[in-house]
C-alpha cells in the first residue's frame, strides 16, 4: 500500500511543478481568445452538422480501464459550472496556461498505467480532466459541479481549522434576512471537513449555543455533527438588540481555550461573523484578544443590501487578517461563503507548502506567489489497495482494512457500498464511517452464526495519514500446509478448462506495465515460471502452492466426468452442478446439466460475488464448510429470489471444500423417502411423517426450514411458524439466542404519515463478519424475504416514503452443538403438546418431530425482525 501512495503521491507532485512553471511563464491577457475542448460541448453539432463552438471533434474510444467508459488518452477536457460563463477572460486564461499539464497527464500514465483520472480543480472555477470524457447535463440541462465545493478541493486548498460562528438574531435579522443567515451558516458547515472543528453561537442581547449541550467547546466537522447542529437551524427566532461585544469576547475565549489545551486542530483559526450590520468596530475586544499575533482571522458576512454598517465590518476584517462579503440574496450565498477559503489558503502559497493531502479519494495542492491556482489530484481505486491484500494468507476469516487518521474507513469488507444495483444509498455520513460501526456489527437478511476469536494487528502507512489492520483467527499461521509438484504437471494441470482462478486475488501484477495488462493470470503464472517474462512480479509462493493444488484436485475431473456418463446416478437431473475451492483460490467445476437448465445461472459467477473468490473473502459456501467439524455435510439453501436450490458441502482435512448443488425439490423428494423407511422385519412404520398426528420439519443449524410438509414454510425461520416449539428450545438451551446490531441501516420513514414506525429496508448482501468480544458471525444472501414488508403503510393513503439512517437490533440463532436429541411437552392451554428434535448424524441438519393434536396459535412467533434503536439524550 505505501508503494501504491507513492507513486500517486509522485504523478501528483509532477503535476505541482507543472502548473507552477506554466501559470508562471504565462502573461494575463483579457482580450485572449481561444478554442478549447469543452467536456459538455465536444462532439456536438448544430443544426447545419456543424461543430459548436469550444466542442469540435474529440476521438472517444471505450477502455476497460476507466470501466468502459469512452475516453481520450491524449487530451483531457474542461468542465466549467453551468452557472459561470465559458469564455470568461479568467477562465480562457486558465484554461489557455493548463493545456501544458496534458503532456504530464500522459507521462504520468505512462510511468503507472495503474492511475485512473487524473485532474486540476482551478480556483477559477473550471475543472481539467484526464483522459478526456463527455459530460452531461442533468434532465434540466445544468451541470451544478464545482469543483472548488468538493471536500476534496477544501481540505486541500486549506489547513485543519477551529472555527466560531456566530449568527446575529436580533429582530432586525426577521423574514428573508434570517433565512439568508441560515443559509449562509448551513453552506460554511458544507466546507468544514473531518480535520476541523467549530460551534455555533446565536446572539442578540444574551448568548445562546445553537446546540446548549456544547457550551464552551468545540466539536469534530464530520458528517453527523454538521447534520446534527444543520438541524438546530430551523429553530432560529429573530427578537431583542444584538450586543456583538459579548458575542466575540465568548467566540475568543473558546478558541483561546482550545488552543492552550490542544483539543482542536492545532492550526488555523477564525471567527465568521453573520450579521446585518455593526454599529461598533469593537477594537477594545480585538487589542484584548486577538492583537497584535492576529491568530484568529476574522469574515464578517452583511446580510441584505443595505451598506450602513458596512464600513466597520470591512474595518474588522483588515484588521484582523480575514475578509470582508456582503449577501443580498439566496442567490449569493454560495459563491461569497467561498471566498474565506482563498484567504485561509494565503499562509501555505506564501511559504510554498505542496503538502499531500490525503482524502477518501482525492490528493494535493499546489500553489504559487500568494494565489491559489488551484488542486491537482488522482483517484485511487479502493479495488488497488484491496489487490494488495495476500488473502491466502489470512486465512478463511480473516481480513485486512485501513482506516484514516480520524479513524474512518478506507476500506473494509464490511463497508456497505454506496451503489447497488445502480441505486445510490441515501446516507449522507457514507464516507465517514466509524471503523467501531463495522466490526461491532452486521446485517444480512438471514443471519447464520459462528462463534470464533479473532487477534488484531495494524501498523501506520508510512507517508500518509492511513493505518492498516488485519484480523486473523485465533490460531491462525500456525500450521501452514506447503506442497511440491513438477513445473510441467502444475501447469498442464492449472489451464484445464474446469479449473479456475480467483478474479481479484493477485497471482501475478499485470496492471504496472502496458504490455501486461491483457494477460490473464493463467497466462503471467506461465511466463513468469517459465521466465519469459522477468519483468513481471508475482507471488511465487502462492504459484508453487496453487500449481500443487491443481495436481492434487486433477483427479476429481474424471470422478466427475464418469458420474455424469452414468445417466442412473442422476437420471432426473437433480444434481445440477459439483464443485470444489481450495485455500489458493483455485476452483474446478463440473456441469450435469447443460448451462440453460441451471436453476441458478448466477452461482459460482461474477454475478454471485458471495459465491466466488473475492479480494476481500473466500465464497460463502467454502466458509460454510469450514465452520463444521470436518468430514461433515452441509446442506443449505442460498436465498435467492428462486429459493428452490440447495447447496450440498464437505470439508476435508486438507484445505479445501468441495460440494454439490442440487433442485430443492430433487432433495425435498429424496428426504420423504428416507422418512418413510423403517428398520422394522416387515419394513413397515408404526409412524411416519404421513401421519396426520404429527408434523416433520428439517431446519439447520440456524434453524432455517429445509423440508416442510407445507412447502411455503421452505426457508422461514422456524420460530415464525412453531414459535412455541422454539421458544421451548431456547429455554431447554438447544439453541441460543444473540442480539446483533447495525449500524449501517437504512430505515424507511413514511413523510406526512403520523405513524412514525420505520421498517427496516435494507437489502445490501454481503457476507460480513460481526465481532462483539471478537464473535464471527456468518450471514447469508437474501433479497426475497419478509424483510421487506411494507405493512404500515395504509393501502388507501398514498405517501411518499425516504430513506434516513437508523441503528437497529435483530436477533440471530445458533444450535448447541453438544445436544444431539432432546424431548419437549408445550402447554398449549391445557393441552400438552409433544416434540422431538434429533441432529441428523455427519451433517448441520436436525430433524423436528411435533404433535399435531393441540392449538398453540396464541403463543406468540419468535421472529427476527428488526427493531430501530431509539436514542434518549438525557
Amino acid at each position: 500500500m505505501e508503494e501504491i501512495f507513492r507513486k500517486k503521491a509522485e504523478a501528483t507532485r509532477r503535476l505541482v511543478e507543472a502548473a507552477e512553471e506554466a501559470h508562471l511563464q504565462h502573461e494575463e491577457n483579457p482580450d485572449l481568445q481561444y478554442e478549447y475542448f469543452n467536456a459538455v460541448l465536444i462532439n456536438e453539432v448544430d443544426e447545419d452538422g456543424n461543430s459548436v463552438e469550444l466542442g469540435g471533434e474529440f476521438l472517444l474510444e471505450p477502455n476497460d480501464h476507466f470501466n468502459n467508459l469512452s475516453v481520450n488518452l491524449s487530451l483531457s477536457v474542461v468542465q466549467v459550472p453551468t452557472n459561470m460563463y465559458n469564455k470568461d477572460p479568467d477562465i480562457v486564461n486558465g484554461v489557455y496556461w493548463s493545456e501544458a499539464l496534458n503532456k504530464v497527464f500522459v507521462d504520468n500514465f505512462r510511468r503507472d498505467p495503474t492511475l485512473i483520472w487524473q485532474y486540476f480543480g482551478s480556483a477559477k472555477g473550471f475543472f481539467r480532466q484526464y483522459p478526456g470524457v463527455k459530460w452531461h447535463p442533468d434532465e434540466h440541462g445544468v451541470i451544478a459541479f464545482d469543483c472548488r465545493n468538493r471536500k476534496w478541493y477544501i481540505q486541500a486548498a486549506t489547513s485543519p481549522k477551529d472555527v466560531v460562528i456566530l449568527v446575529d438574531v436580533s429582530g432586525s435579522m426577521k423574514g428573508l434576512r434570517l433565512t439568508i443567515a441560515r443559509q449562509t451558516v448551513a453552506s460554511i458547515l458544507d466546507t468544514l471537513g473531518d480535520d476541523d472543528f467549530f460551534n455555533i453561537i446565536a446572539y442578540n442581547q444574551e448568548i445562546h449555543y445553537v446546540e446548549p449541550c456544547l457550551n464552551g467547546t468545540l466539536v469534530q466537522a464530520d458528517s453527523t455533527n454538521k447534520d446534527h447542529f444543520k438541524e438546530h437551524l430551523d429553530k432560529l427566532f429573530a427578537k431583542g438588540i444584538g450586543l456583538l461585544g459579548n458575542a466575540l469576547s465568548e467566540a475568543f475565549t473558546i478558541l483561546n481555550e482550545i488552543n492552550q489545551t490542544g483539543r482542536g486542530s492545532s492550526c488555523s483559526q477564525a471567527i465568521m461573523l453573520i450579521t446585518d450590520g455593526a454599529t461598533e468596530m469593537y477594537d477594545d475586544v480585538f487589542a484584548k484578544y486577538n492583537w497584535p499575533e492576529r491568530k484568529v482571522r476574522i469574515f464578517p458576512y452583511l446580510i441584505g443590501r443595505e451598506s450602513a454598517f458596512a464600513d466597520n465590518l470591512k474595518w474588522m476584517a483588515c484588521a484582523n487578517k480575514g475578509y470582508f462579503s456582503q449577501i443580498s440574496t439566496l442567490a449569493d450565498v454560495q459563491e461569497n461563503v467561498m471566498r474565506y477559503l482563498h484567504v485561509m489558503s494565503r499562509p501555505k502559497v506564501i511559504d510554498h507548502e505542496h503538502d499531500t493531502v490525503w482524502t477518501e479519494a482525492y490528493v494535493d495542492s499546489a500553489k504559487n506567489q500568494g494565489i491559489l491556482l488551484g488542486v491537482v489530484g488522482t483517484d485511487i481505486p479502493i479495488q488497488e489497495l484491496m489487490k494488495t491484500i495476500p488473502k491466502h494468507k489470512l486465512g478463511i476469516h480473516g481480513y485486512a482494512f485501513a482506516i484514516t487518521n480520524n479513524g474512518y474507513i478506507l476500506t473494509h469488507p464490511d463497508l456497505r457500498p454506496l451503489y447497488q444495483e445502480g441505486q445510490k444509498r441515501k446516507k449522507p455520513s457514507y464516507s465517514s464511517v466509524d471503523l467501531s460501526e463495522v466490526e461491532w456489527e452486521d446485517t444480512e437478511d438471514v443471519k447464520r452464526v459462528l462463534t470464533m476469536h479473532n487477534d488484531y494487528y495494524y501498523t501506520d502507512i508510512k507517508g500518509t495519514p492511513f493505518s492498516v489492520g488485519v484480523a486473523l483467527s485465533r490460531g491462525h499461521g500456525k500450521y501452514f500446509f506447503k506442497g511440491n509438484v513438477s513445473l510441467e504437471a502444475g501447469l498442464h494441470d492449472l489451464e484445464q478448462p474446469d479449473v479456475a482462478l480467483a478474479d481479484e486475488w493477485t497471482y501475478c501484477n499485470t496492471d504496472e506495465r502496458h504490455e501486461h495488462r491483457h494477460l490473464t493470470q493463467v497466462q503471467a503464472i506461465k511466463l513468469y515460471m517459465t521466465s519469459r517474462k522477468p519483468h513481471l512480479k508475482c507471488d511465487r509462493e502462492l504459484i508453487q502452492q496453487v500449481l500443487f493444488d491443481a495436481v492434487v484436485t486433477a483427479p476429481l475431473e474424471a470422478y466427475w466426468t464418469g458420474l455424469a456418463l452414468n445417466k442412473s446416478e442422476n437420471s432426473d437431473k437433480g444434481v445440477e452442478i459439483a464443485f470444489l475451492g481450495t485455500r489458493t483460490g483455485l476452483s474446478r467445476t463440473n456441469l450435469f446439466v447443460v448451462p440453460e437448465l441451471l436453476t441458478n445461472q448466477d452461482f459460482l459467477t461474477a454475478e454471485d460475488r458471495e459465491g466466488v473468490f473475492n479480494a476481500d473473502h473466500f465464497p460463502l459456501w467454502y466458509k460454510r464448510a469450514a465452520e463444521q467439524v470436518p468430514g461433515t455435510f452441509v446442506y443449505s439453501i442460498p436465498f435467492s429470489s428462486e429459493l428452490n436450490i440447495i447447496l450440498l458441502n464437505v470439508f476435508f482435512m486438507t484445505p479445501k471444500a468441495v460440494g454439490i448443488q442440487m433442485k430443492l425439490e430433487f432433495f425435498q423428494r429424496k428426504f420423504w423417502t428416507a422418512s418413510r423407511q423403517c428398520n422394522a422385519l416387515d419394513g413397515k412404520c408404526t409412524i411416519s411423517c404421513d401421519n396426520e398426528d404429527i408434523k416433520c420439519y428439517l431446519i439447520d443449524n440456524n434453524g432455517f426450514i429445509l423440508v416442510s410438509e407445507d412447502t411455503s414454510q421452505t426457508n422461514l425461520f422456524f420460530g415464525e411458524v412453531e414459535g412455541a416449539v422454539m421458544n421451548k428450545l431456547l429455554l431447554m438451551g438447544s439453541f441460543k439466542k444473540i442480539n446483533l446490531y447495525d449500524y449501517q441501516a437504512l430505515c424507511k420513514e413514511y413523510a406526512g404519515s403520523s405513524d412514525s414506525a420505520r421498517t427496516l429496508l435494507d437489502p445490501f448482501t454481503t457476507v460480513k463478519w460481526l465481532l462483539t468480544e471478537l464473535v464471527i458471525f456468518l450471514l447469508e444472501f437474501n433479497l426475497y424475504s419478509w424483510w421487506n414488508w411494507d405493512t404500515t403503510v395504509k393501502a388507501q393513503r398514498a405517501q411518499r416514503t425516504m430513506m434516513v439512517p437508523c441503528d437497529t437490533e435483530y436477533p440471530a440463532f445458533v444450535s448447541e452443538r453438544t445436544i444431539k436429541e432432546t424431548t419437549g411437552n408445550i402447554d398449549c392451554n391445557g393441552c400438552i403438546r409433544t416434540f422431538v428434535i434429533q441432529q441428523i448424524p455427519s451433517s448441520n441438519l436436525f430433524m423436528v418431530v411435533v404433535e399435531n393434536k393441540c392449538d398453540c396459535g396464541s403463543a406468540s412467533p419468535v421472529t427476527m425482525e428488526p427493531i430501530e434503536i431509539i436514542y434518549i439524550l438525557s
